[in-house]
């Protein structure tokens, strides 16, 4: 069974909107935010008949992280379709100690994301669907800027660009040859 967390209770349709949405499920440990929530109308004869799409970014709080999203007739319907692809969407990300390994920068679309490494203390310095991003990720400590597009799905599609291009010190010594012990002597020596 989901739990719902909501920091804001309001009565108003307008509390679906922005990242105070949380849910947690607790057969796989999996953390999923709701990023945006989009009303469309269409026009009829009758009317007006509205659909809605969800954004959500899902993890593990340890380094595993999933996008989706979902369209349906209801807000729920659409949070519960996107929630389900971003589960089967899970990637591996590289973070060290609750930071990134290294600066980076990810592209999608017009959105174009800064992430910098942060020291122990900083805390995520992020908005909207990085933010998000970064706490289902389990990254602590992270600077972060957004150079392009604010759309939110180009936003959080280049942030997911950008942590999977990341790798560890120990992967760029092997794809490079080098040894670890080769490597840490070569630092220590450095002037």
């Amino acid at each position: 069974m989901l739990t719902l967390k909501n920091s804001k209770e309001r009565s108003t349709s307008r509390s679906l909107r922005g990242t105070n949405r949380q849910v947690t499920d607790p057969k796989n440990s999996l953390t999923d935010k709701v990023v945006f929530i989009n009303r469309c109308a269409k026009v009829v004869k009758g009317g007006r008949r509205f659909s809605f799409s969800a954004l959500i970014v899902s993890g593990d709080r340890q380094g595993r992280v999933g996008v989706g999203f979902g369209k349906a007739n209801e807000v729920s319907e659409a949070i519960r379709k996107a929630t389900a692809a971003a589960h089967k969407r899970l990637l591996n990300i590289a973070i060290t100690e609750k930071t990134l390994p290294h600066e980076v920068i990810g592209e999608f679309g017009g959105g174009r994301v800064l992430l910098r490494p942060a020291s122990p203390g900083t805390g995520v310095i992020a908005g909207g669907g990085v933010r998000a991003m970064m706490e289902v990720v389990g990254i602590r400590d992270v600077l972060a800027k957004s150079l392009g597009s604010s759309n939110p799905t180009n936003v959080v599609k280049a942030t997911l660009n950008a942590l999977t291009t990341l790798r560890k010190r120990e992967q760029v010594s092997q794809i490079r040859g080098k040894f670890q012990p080769e490597l840490s002597s070569a630092i220590m020596t450095a002037p």
